[in-house]
């Protein structure tokens, strides 16, 4: 994606809450047991949690819906507020805000109790939204209708949302918004089933579905059909072509709970971006891939999907890449309009001023490239002794942290050489510097880049650390009086 997309989000929104504890006890009313709950999780749920991943994957956000006037909707409006979605919801008095409750013992799912009104929402307040709505959707790029059969979206919504260029619609009944013409419908295989009206129950559900891809398409009146199989990834329908298959990761039930809303988000937004239908499907099977391995109801973040995408692509060695290999991925992500940050230095043994300053590097830009000095160019700067650790376990630690996207090596005393290659928006250095003190810099601004100093954590340095633990008595012998 080369631009900000614009998201408005319209549907039924929900608060999601966890409870967690242990069992000490059978209760003794029933054989039943007696969970200390010890921790409550809380994360907007449904259209709220599709608004959240929306955010999270960089995008702006308008969220319609309606909430009730109890105190289930501040919290359900301050953990929206807290995820930077706009919210603009309709307080319905009278009716209760959805409240989804689980009750975990560890992994295990003990119950799940929900507290909600289903009825449609009519007269003043359906008005309001229709309000709302009106006022959310000029300048939109994308609109995502979430109708989970909670009441937001009725007849009045769905002609609202009609003719909407790029709508894409995650229904639990697909038939009544064939009369929108949406873009896409994002349908479960149950859902699936409830639309041709078929059965369906057979063991191999992709072939099934293979089979009926036309028909699918024209029951739905959508110009493309995502049907989610749930372990088993998802199959995109597109007119006059064999279905496209994504494949997911398996994970428990308890633990996909809003992987769906995290996939439409990703979808919709690389829809909005430009990106070819099947490029759209495997960065959405990528941002569910990240999210099942999180409990509770979870978001994934623009820098953890393409990290994710890198990953499920089998880039030779990982993050870790030569030099040649590395200027090929930086010139695919100037293509897609991203920002590339680079950053160098020996990083001997890795501290929290490190840790520090690259984490905030990777917030200026898209991608962080992180070039670390060999064992002999860090022999040279640092002198005897040096390198503590060899050049590949450096790579190595640097490349598991979450916010570093490629690491690679140079032997000279300067990355002059990696910098002509990788040509950085963004080149970037943490210490006492300025950044005319960098020899670096010419280079860089002459490629129109730019050059930035970050500051390191104060008392933390790969030196000090050194001196440190030099300093200290060796085993046996007494300590500094």
């Amino acid at each position: 994606m080369d631009r900000d997309i614009d998201a408005v989000v319209v549907g039924d929104v929900m608060l999601d809450s966890w409870l967690r504890g242990p069992v000490r006890r059978i209760a003794q009313e029933a054989p039943v047991p007696v969970v200390s709950v010890e921790a409550t999780e809380e994360a907007p749920g449904g259209a709220g949690n599709t608004a959240a991943n929306l955010v999270a994957l960089g995008a702006r956000v308008r969220l319609v819906g309606a909430v009730g006037d109890d105190a289930c909707a501040d919290r359900l409006g301050r953990a929206l507020a807290l995820l930077g979605v706009e919210a603009r919801t309709v307080t319905v008095p009278g009716r209760r805000t959805p409240h989804k409750q689980r009750l975990m013992v560890g992994e295990q799912l003990i119950a799940r109790y929900d507290e909600e009104d289903r009825e449609p929402i009519a007269g003043e307040a359906e008005a309001r939204i229709l309000a709302e709505l009106e006022r959310a959707l000029p300048g939109a790029d994308v609109v995502i209708a979430c109708d989970y059969g909670g009441g937001v979206c009725t007849p009045a919504v769905r002609e609202a949302l009609a003719g909407v260029p790029l709508l894409l619609v995650d229904a639990h009944a697909v038939t009544p918004w064939r009369v929108c013409g949406p873009a896409v419908v994002l349908p479960n295989y149950g859902e699936v089933l409830q639309l041709l009206r078929e059965d369906g129950d057979v063991a191999d559900r992709v072939s099934f579905l293979t089979r009926r891809s036309a028909r699918l398409l024209a029951a739905s009146g959508a110009g493309m059909v995502v049907t989610t199989l749930d372990g088993e990834g998802t199959l995109l329908h597109r007119p006059g072509r064999r279905p496209y298959r994504t494949y997911a990761e398996p994970a428990p039930d308890h633990m996909a709970t809003g992987a769906g809303d995290t996939y439409t988000a990703a979808f919709a937004l690389w829809l909005a971006g430009g990106a070819a239908p099947e490029q759209a499907a495997e960065a959405a099977q990528a941002a569910a891939a990240v999210v099942v391995r999180r409990p509770g109801t979870a978001t994934c973040t623009r820098q953890e999907l393409l990290r994710e995408l890198r990953r499920a692509g089998g880039h030779e060695d990982g993050l870790v890449q030569a030099a040649d290999r590395l200027a090929q991925r930086l010139d695919g992500h100037r293509r897609r309009g991203q920002r590339i940050v680079f950053t160098n230095g020996c990083f001997d043994v890795l501290h929290r001023g490190h840790v520090s300053y690259l984490e905030e590097a990777s917030r200026l830009g898209d991608v962080l490239v992180v070039a670390v000095n060999s064992d002999a160019s860090t022999a040279r700067l640092k002198g005897p002794g040096r390198p503590i650790n060899s050049c590949e376990d450096r790579m190595s630690v640097l490349a598991a942290l979450t916010f570093v996207d490629y690491v690679t090596s140079f032997d000279e005393d300067t990355p002059e050489r990696l910098l002509r290659m990788a040509r950085p928006d963004l080149y970037v250095k943490g210490g006492d510097y300025t950044p005319d003190m960098l020899p670096e810099a010419p280079l860089v601004r002459a490629m129109g880049g730019e050059v930035k100093v970050l500051e390191y954590v104060s008392d933390r340095s790969t030196t000090a650390l050194i001196e440190r633990v030099r300093s200290l008595p060796a085993p046996g012998s007494p300590g500094p009086l």
